[in-house]
């Protein structure tokens, strides 16, 4: 197998990223940060604290992976708490409202295209930013 060529910090064209120093950077809650894409899909971060809009997301999952604290994703069929390592996908169409008594940081994995808010539109909508 040959070696593919390297730049200075790359590999195969992209950097490493660094989840603790992109954590760093982002200053308000519930404003997720893209810091990769795979495909259409991008990889965010977000730190949480208090309750999100109750919405849905009518073309898609939605995965959380925590990395630290703990959130609570409240659905009409049960909640599911998540601790840190620990992940759930949200299933398309299914309303949720995820919360989080202490800032919880948290990883994201969904369409490049997909709205935070779903169909909740509202003040905590942010557009799609790269860190």
């Amino acid at each position: 197998m040959r070696d593919l060529p390297r730049l200075q910090g790359y590999r195969y064209g992209m950097p490493s990223v660094n989840l603790d120093a992109k954590l760093a950077l982002i200053g308000e809650h519930w404003s997720p940060r893209t810091v990769a894409t795979v495909n259409d899909y991008d990889v965010r971060l977000v730190k949480v604290q208090g309750e999100f809009v109750r919405h849905r997301h009518a073309d898609t999952d939605e995965f959380f992976l925590v990395l630290d604290g703990e959130l609570t994703i409240r659905m009409d069929g049960g909640d599911v708490t998540l601790r840190k390592g620990e992940m759930y996908v949200v299933p398309r169409g299914v309303e949720h409202q995820p919360v989080a008594a202490t800032e919880t940081k948290v990883l994201l994995f969904e369409p490049s295209t997909v709205v935070n808010t779903g169909d909740a539109g509202g003040e905590l909508t942010v557009p799609r930013v790269e860190l």
